[in-house]
C-alpha cells in the first residue's frame, strides 16, 4: 500500500547583507538576509526596498522573494499601484518639466523591474487596471527617450502571449479524469490496452516525461503560496486568490490518474501471465523514469502497483521478477522523511546544474512531497512576528524551494511527442477504487471472509447481482 508522507525537513536560510535604507517606524532590521534585505520589517519598508531609484536596483533574489510572498499581505494589483506611485513621487514624474538626465538613469531600472515581474508572475497582470498602471508610469518617462515606449510595447506583447498560453492550461487534457465504475470487462476487440499502444518501456517513460513537463509548465510560482494561504489578520481586504491554484490542482489530479491507470492496466487482463507481463512492463517504465529524473511518474507507478487491488494478486506477483521493483520501492521509501528519494533528487539536481544535454537537465520532483514540504514550512513559521513585522526570513526559504522548482519546470523536453501515446495516457478509461477491487476479485478470487463480503457487496451494487 502507498505509505503516508512524514514531516518535511526544514532548511536553514543563508546569510544576508545590510539594508540600503534605514528601518522606518522604529522597527529593527535584525540580521540581514540578502544584500539590503532585512530579516523582518514592516510591509511599507519591504515595498520601498522593491522600488528602484537612479542609483539603486533590488537584487533579483529579493524581487522574486517579495513578489512571491507579498500576495499574503497585499493584492498584486494594489502592490503595483503603490510601486508606481512611489516611482512617480520619488522621481518627480508628475512635474510639468522632467529632469531628463535623471529619468534616463531611472528609466532602464524601472523597465527591468517590470520585465522581471511580468515574466515571472504574468497572472498578476490579468486585470485591465494593472495594465493601466504600467502604461501610466511608462507614459510619463517615454518623452525622455522613445526607446522606452518601444521596450514597453515589446514587454506588453510578451505579457499578452504568456497570458494567452496560460489560458490554454492543462485542465482540459485530463479527458476521462473521473474514474468509471467497473461493470463488465469489455471485449478484447473493443478495449485498447496500453501495451497495444506502446510496448517499449523506454518510449513510455519518455512520453510520461513529456506529459509531466507540459503540465509543470503551466504552474505559476504564486500557486504554491496561494494553495495554503489564510487571510492575513492585519489585511483590510479579503483574499483574492482562493481559486487561483487550478494548474497545481490539475497536476495533482494527473498524478492520481496515473496511479489508477497503472492499476487498471494491471487488473484488466483475464490471464495472470498477461497481468504479470503488464506488471513487469511498468517496473521497467518506472526504472527508466528514475534514470531520466522523472520522480513524479516513478512514484505514481509505484503507488499504482501498491494499491490493494493490485498487491493482493498473489498468483500474478508470483510470476513477476520483483527484484527491480523492490529496488525502486527502496528509492522511494518514506522512511526517514524520504531520505533515499531526497538523496536521489539532490543527485539529479546536481546533474542538471552540470548538464551537457537537455536530457541531463530533467528534474521532475515527487510533487506531493514538494507540496508537503512547502506546507510544513508555511505552518512551522509565522508570516508576521509579534510586533507585526513581516517575517521575511521565512519567505526567503519559501522562495528558495519554489525557485528551484521553477528552474526545473522550464527545461525543454528533449523527447519528441507521440500523440497516440499521450492521448491514451490522458483519455483511457480508468476504474474507480470499487471498480479496481471488482476487477481484482474477478481475476483472482477472494481469499478470506472480508474479501468475499466485499466482493458480494460490489457485485450487488455495481453489477446488480447477488
Amino acid at each position: 500500500m502507498p505509505r503516508t508522507l512524514s514531516a518535511s525537513d526544514m532548511v536553514t536560510p543563508g546569510s544576508l547583507g545590510p539594508p540600503p535604507t534605514e528601518p522606518t517606524d522604529g522597527e529593527q532590521a535584525g540580521q540581514p538576509l540578502l544584500d539590503g534585505a532585512p530579516s523582518s520589517a514592516s510591509l511599507d519598508t519591504l515595498i520601498q526596498h522593491l522600488v528602484p531609484t537612479t542609483d539603486y536596483y533590488p537584487e533579483k533574489a529579493y524581487i522574486f522573494t517579495f513578489l512571491l510572498s507579498s500576495r499574503l499581505f497585499i493584492e498584486p494589483r494594489e502592490l503595483l499601484a503603490r510601486v508606481c506611485h512611489l516611482c512617480i513621487e520619488q522621481q518627480q514624474l508628475d512635474q510639468p518639466v522632467l529632469d531628463k538626465a535623471r529619468v534616463r538613469k531611472f528609466g532602464p531600472k524601472l523597465l527591468q523591474l517590470l520585465a522581471e515581474w511580468t515574466e515571472t508572475f504574468p497572472r498578476d497582470f490579468q486585470e485591465e487596471s494593472t495594465i493601466g498602471h504600467l502604461k501610466d508610469v511608462m507614459g510619463r518617462i517615454a518623452p525622455c527617450d522613445e526607446a522606452y515606449r518601444t521596450t514597453m510595447h515589446q514587454l506588453l506583447q510578451a505579457l499578452h502571449q504568456k497570458l494567452a498560453a496560460q489560458g490554454q492550461g492543462p485542465e482540459g487534457l485530463l479527458g476521462a479524469d473521473k474514474p468509471i465504475s467497473y461493470r463488465t470487462k469489455p471485449p478484447a476487440s473493443i478495449h485498447r490496452e496500453l501495451l497495444g499502444v506502446c510496448s517499449d518501456p523506454y518510449t513510455l517513460a519518455q512520453q510520461l516525461t513529456h506529459v509531466e513537463l507540459e503540465r509543470l509548465r503551466h504552474i505559476g510560482p504564486e500557486e504554491f503560496v496561494q494553495a495554503f494561504v489564510n487571510k492575513d489578520p492585519l489585511a483590510s481586504t479579503k483574499p483574492c486568490f482562493s481559486d487561483k491554484t487550478n494548474n497545481l490542482e490539475a497536476y495533482v489530479k494527473w498524478f492520481n490518474r496515473l496511479c489508477y491507470l497503472v492499476a487498471t492496466e494491471i487488473c484488466m487482463p483475464a490471464k495472470k501471465k498477461q497481468r504479470a507481463q503488464v506488471v513487469e512492463f511498468f517496473i521497467d517504465v518506472a526504472r527508466e523514469c528514475f534514470n531520466i529524473g522523472n520522480f513524479n511518474s516513478l512514484m505514481a507507478i509505484i503507488s499504482g502497483m501498491n494499491m490493494s487491488p493490485v498487491s493482493r494478486l498473489k498468483k500474478t506477483w508470483a510470476k513477476v521478477k520483483t527484484a527491480k521493483f523492490f529496488i525502486l520501492e527502496h528509492q522511494m521509501d518514506p522512511t526517514g522523511n524520504f531520505c533515499n528519494y531526497r538523496t536521489a533528487l539532490r543527485g539529479a539536481a546536481h546533474r542538471s546544474l552540470t548538464a551537457h544535454s537537455s536530457r541531463e537537465k530533467i528534474v521532475i520532483p515527487f510533487f506531493s512531497l514538494l507540496i508537503k514540504d512547502i506546507y510544513f514550512l508555511n505552518e512551522g513559521c509565522a508570516n508576521r512576528l509579534p510586533n507585526g513585522h513581516v517575517n521575511f526570513e521565512k519567505f526567503l526559504e519559501l522562495a528558495k524551494q519554489v525557485g528551484e522548482f521553477i528552474t526545473w519546470k522550464q527545461v525543454e523536453c528533449p523527447f519528441e511527442q507521440d500523440p497516440s501515446i499521450t492521448h491514451y495516457l490522458h483519455t483511457a478509461p480508468i476504474f474507480s477504487e470499487d471498480g479496481l477491487y471488482l476487477a481484482s476479485y474477478e481475476s483472482e478470487s477472494p481469499e478470506n471472509q472480508t474479501e468475499k463480503e466485499r466482493w458480494k457487496s460490489l457485485r450487488s451494487s455495481i453489477l446488480g447481482k447477488t
